[in-house]
């Protein structure tokens, strides 16, 4: 499991448009990578409004916001319509970047076991160092308190 302090795996992913985003590639600026498990499910979507809701404030801070998920481009196109998000939304079909950030887990549910993403958001430095981690988010309050700490690294 990936620990604050340690340098955030590098990933190459493609966005709701099929364009290719390299992690690497934002250095010098904090990044905000939130993982979530599917599109349009319910606590998904609020995460995916809040975070929409503090995007200008996220940009003010100089930081770069992504959502990673295993659904397919064209399924985050469709919920970045469906709901007017803002946010830039990545494909990790493979779960190659969830399996990297250890939130790619054993999940229970009604008995049931089965594999999932963990939701969790990671705020990486500008030099690529995982500086804060959310492990097992709970929605309400989450994008405002990940605002702070993006704040919190520019005093």
């Amino acid at each position: 499991m990936i620990k604050e302090g340690e340098k955030a795996p590098d990933f190459t992913l493609p966005d709701e448009s099929g364009q290719k985003v390299r992690l690497s590639k934002l250095k010098g600026r904090p990044v905000v990578i939130y993982f979530y498990p599917k599109d349009d499910t319910s606590g998904c979507t609020q995460e995916a409004k809040d975070f929409t809701c503090l995007a200008g404030d996220f940009a003010a801070a100089g930081a770069e916001l992504i959502g990673i998920s295993p659904d397919s481009p064209a399924s985050h196109e469709k919920f970045k319509a469906k709901y007017d998000l803002s946010i830039r939304l990545l494909a990790d079909e493979q779960k190659e970047a969830a399996e990297a950030y250890g939130v790619w887990v054993e999940k229970s549910m009604y008995g049931r076991k089965y594999m999932g993403v963990e939701r969790s958001t990671f705020l990486i430095d500008k030099a690529g160092k995982i500086v804060k981690s959310w492990r097992k988010v709970k929605v309400p309050g989450h994008a405002e308190a990940v605002l702070d700490a993006v704040r919190a690294l520019k005093s």
